[in-house]
């Protein structure tokens, strides 16, 4: 088959420098030859309709003004492999943030955030690096900066890893800060920095631990809990029965990382246990969804493919 590319400036967007883009393609598809002369591109074999779609793909992300590097088009890869489009995914807008446009980068990713948007309780489950938190945290500022919302509620538990509580430094606040740095650090990569310390001051963004939930009614809030594998079954209950009118609520967590006993069971028991309820969606991420360095998809997929040895007693 061949196909023309309507402008010869998008054949090195698409080829990549020194040609590394086309030799990735070849490798991902051992059975197809390509060919390029001008602005055309000839392909032959078995995958040749899937490495055709792929260029095709390809060059209305580059007509969009995306820039494809080895990350997205590993993505747009495995996209294809699965039969879906690559422009419907990387091609998703979220919103504008400090200069650049946030989207999904997988499928996984995709389906999590339209989850967001069409339900009112989303649980998204998977592994680390593949943006659980980081995306609940873009949707919750989206929702603010659209007045779906007036506040963005962000909590974690104050799990005690390696050290108490106690024997931390400073007031209440002080000791906790360190559990909640990495949802203030999805905070700053959206938005400026005097923005962020603004709306914390002001009060329609809003990050505390856990128990500082209880007893409170969540009304007209995007409430994001982190972490959730290392709450109990009492503290999962308590935090969805805070749910208030016009609220949304997002549940992220990773049942490979727990803290604490039976976070994990408390974890994995709720689908069963909710899943039937209109309105509340499960989705679960893979390592195919990481988005940081490639070496931790490897890593992710290491774990899972060599489950912990059981000591007997």
């Amino acid at each position: 088959m061949k196909i023309s590319i309507p402008d010869n400036q998008l054949m090195t967007g698409l080829f990549g420098e020194r040609d590394l883009h086309l030799k990735s393609i070849e490798a991902a598809f051992p059975e197809v030859d390509i060919h390029a002369r001008g602005n055309q591109i000839s392909i032959t074999g078995a995958d040749a309709p899937r490495v055709g779609s792929l260029f095709e793909e390809m060059v209305v992300l580059l007509e969009d003004g995306h820039v494809i590097d080895s990350t997205s088009l590993g993505k747009s890869i495995d996209l294809v492999l699965a039969d879906e489009r690559p422009s419907d995914v990387l091609g998703t807008d979220i919103l504008r943030a400090k200069g650049r446009t946030i989207r999904p980068k997988s499928l996984g990713q995709k389906r999590y955030v339209e989850a967001i948007s069409k339900n009112i309780v989303t649980f998204g489950i998977g592994p680390a690096g593949t943006g659980k938190s980081w995306l609940a945290v873009a949707m919750a500022v989206k929702a603010l900066q659209a007045k779906e919302v007036s506040r963005i509620i962000l909590t974690r538990p104050a799990v005690e890893a390696g050290e108490r509580l106690g024997f931390l430094p400073g007031d209440l606040m002080a000791k906790v800060d360190p559990y909640l740095r990495p949802l203030y650090d999805a905070l700053h990569d959206l938005m400026d920095t005097d923005s962020v310390e603004q709306l914390i001051e002001d009060g329609p963004v809003e990050v505390a631990p856990l128990a500082f939930m209880r007893g409170r009614t969540l009304n007209n809030a995007f409430v994001i809990l982190d972490e959730a594998q290392n709450t109990t079954r009492e503290q999962m209950k308590m935090f969805l029965t805070r749910i208030g009118f016009g609220s949304r609520v997002v549940v992220t967590g990773d049942s490979t990382q727990v803290d604490v006993h039976n976070g994990r069971q408390a974890l994995h028991e709720l689908e069963d246990l909710l899943g039937g309820i209109e309105g509340i969606s499960f989705v679960h991420l893979t390592s195919k969804d990481v988005v940081r360095h490639r070496i931790v998809q490897d890593i992710v997929e290491a774990y899972n493919n060599k489950p912990p040895k059981v000591e007997s007693s």
